[in-house]
């Protein structure tokens, strides 16, 4: 049998011819197979690998080891061992020998060996925080040292990755909770491996967290300062932020990107901070607003624009704020009361409407105009009571009149010097309701400072009463009592008449009074009697006449009041008991 030089290509992807290798004719082709324990060296170890083939007739044994896609080396040249012992990474390929034929057997398919080198992989989280909150931008890195290698491609390990990376940088933009977990990496570089790097945990906390702002004090000194400190509860990376509101509903930044978590400020207003970290920065949420104010060492006092003991409700009350050493600073103003109800005023006057809920204690400060948040301290309480409605008392002097003597009536009211003025009236029957309509007297439209009034001329009976007035709007007192002043005179135009014609009478005796004037109605009234001065339920009364009858014994004054708002002149009867008339006989 002849033979033939063959040139056998051994695998298209390695794109290796050798010639020169001979198979006998009419053999059956046989393919060398390669078997590994293990496809990986660990660092200083080794890897055995076993070439086996289906023909008993092979005795020697090649090995090729290639370190890339075009250089392919001799491991071992014929006659080596079926098994061989590597420490280096590649792709190993084998082949057979037949000892009768010299010829050799399909070259096996190859297998991969790799190296574990001493490079050292490392996982670092960029930023290093040891808490990363949601929406946060954060690297995961795979950092390999020593070995002077640099062309690494990357394998990842982790609990949750959208892809599996090749570089050596994992970027997280806007984490989620889902991107918690442990991480590790390891480099590759042609047959080199690496070991698996340590495991670094990230953990992504699932809301943002907000920042506290906390004061030395709430209250600047005269002269002084504030200290603010800004804190995140997790500290790490932080930069911060500060606002102020002056006056408004706006801040404005003061501070922007501070790695110093405290401020000193000497100016009032609300306060706030926030803290950012990262690239792009991530805020958190802004603090709780802390309000500071700014003390001045002005003095402070309540007044009140009068000077009275006493508001009664109903009057009208102006309480004065006064700044010393104010100059010519422009102040805005805010009031307390006892029932801490605050009011505020652009003058240093509030003037309100006393009601009973206005007694109490009044306190006022001065804050700097444009700036809420400076202000003076508070003063010294000022204490207001306000009363009722007061009623004077009126007193006429003589009650009993002779004609043509003179009148003075007096206002008696509490505290008269507390700024009253006076107001004189007459009395005017009113038919309806038993009333009587007032009439100013001379000369008292507006008033008269002295509380008492004289009468000149009077010479009928007549009826007064008073009140007292002050202040602007004029508060005015209620109404004296009505007091009558008597006169025994009969006026042609009204008089009153009794029957019998007496002033002494017994209750068994029949008692009329009549009513005569220009007045078509008129009605007889008494005193002293039940609050009304009418006519009283034990008389009767028929036209213009009533008739006394009663047995109990009294004294009273009568007189007779018309339609057209007149007096008669008037009576005195005493009544006696039966019983009480019979002992003075006996």
């Amino acid at each position: 049998m002849g033979h033939t030089f063959l040139c056998v290509l051994s695998f298209c992807w390695l794109n290796i011819l050798f010639c020169g290798e001979t198979q006998a004719v009419g053999e059956t082709e046989v393919k060398a197979t390669v078997t590994a324990d293990r496809t990986v060296i660990p660092a200083g170890g080794s890897v055995t690998l076993t070439c086996s083939v289906q023909d008993r007739t092979v005795f020697k044994y090649d090995w090729f080891r290639q370190t890339s896609t075009s250089n392919k080396d001799f491991y071992k040249k014929a006659g080596g061992s079926n098994r061989v012992s590597v420490s280096q990474g590649g792709i190993y390929i084998c082949r057979g020998l037949r000892k009768e034929t010299q010829s050799i057997t399909i070259e096996s398919d190859p297998v991969t060996i790799l190296e574990t080198v001493p490079d050292e992989a490392t996982v670092t989280l960029q930023p290093n925080w040891p808490l990363i909150y949601r929406g946060e931008t954060i690297t995961v890195r795979c950092e390999i040292q020593g070995g002077g290698r640099t062309e690494w491609t990357y394998e990842w390990k982790a609990d949750k990755l959208d892809r599996r990376p090749t570089h050596n940088e994992y970027r997280i933009t806007a984490a989620t909770e889902s991107d918690s977990g442990k991480y590790s990496c390891q480099g590759r570089n042609d047959y080199l491996l690496t070991e698996w790097s340590k495991v670094v945990t990230l953990t992504v906390a699932a809301d943002r967290p907000r920042a506290t702002v906390r004061p030395g004090t709430t209250t600047i000194p005269v002269g002084g300062s504030v200290t603010l400190t800004c804190s995140v509860d997790d500290s790490d990376g932080w930069k911060y932020d500060w606002f102020r509101r002056n006056s408004g509903y706006t801040f404005d930044q003061i501070k922007t990107e501070s790695t110093d978590r405290e401020i000193r400020v000497s100016k009032g207003g609300i306060y706030r901070c926030r803290g950012g970290r990262g690239k792009p920065v991530f805020y958190t949420y802004s603090s709780v607003d802390v309000t500071i104010e700014r003390t001045f060492s002005n003095m402070v006092t309540v007044t009140q624009q009068h000077d009275w003991p006493q508001i009664f409700s109903g009057e009208t009350i102006t309480v004065r704020c006064e700044i010393q050493g104010a100059g010519d600073t422009e102040w805005d103003y805010e009031w307390r009361t006892t029932r801490s109800i605050t009011h505020r005023t652009h003058v240093n006057i509030w003037t309100f409407t006393a009601s009973g809920s206005s007694s109490g204690d009044y306190m006022c400060k001065g804050r700097l105009r444009g700036d809420w948040y400076s202000s003076t301290k508070w003063s010294e309480a000022t204490t207001v009571t306000v009363s009722h409605q007061p009623q004077p008392v009126l007193t006429v002097s003589p009650s009993w009149l002779s004609p043509g003597a003179s009148v003075t009536l007096n206002c008696e009211v509490e505290h008269p010097s507390a700024g009253w003025r006076f107001y004189w009236y007459k009395a005017v029957p009113k038919l309806s309701g038993d009333s009587y309509s007032y009439e100013l007297l001379p000369g008292s439209s507006s008033g008269t400072e002295q509380d008492s009034y004289m009468v000149h001329g009077q010479t009928h009976t007549a009826g007064y009463v008073c009140r007292a007035g002050r202040g602007d709007p004029v508060f005015y007192t209620q109404y004296s009592e009505l007091k009558l002043v008597w006169s025994a005179d009969v006026d042609p135009a009204a008089s009153l008449t009794v029957s019998p014609d007496r002033v002494q009478h017994f209750t068994s005796d029949s008692v009329s009074l009549s009513c005569e004037g220009n007045s078509a109605e008129w009605r007889v009234r008494r005193f002293p009697e039940d609050r009304s001065l009418s006519c009283p339920t034990w008389t009767s009364m028929t036209g213009s006449t009533c008739k006394i009858s009663t047995s109990q014994s009294s004294a009273a004054v009568y007189w007779c009041e018309s339609g057209s708002g007149e007096f008669s002149n008037s009576v005195n009867i005493t009544l006696h008991a039966c019983c009480e008339d019979l002992q003075q006989l006996i």
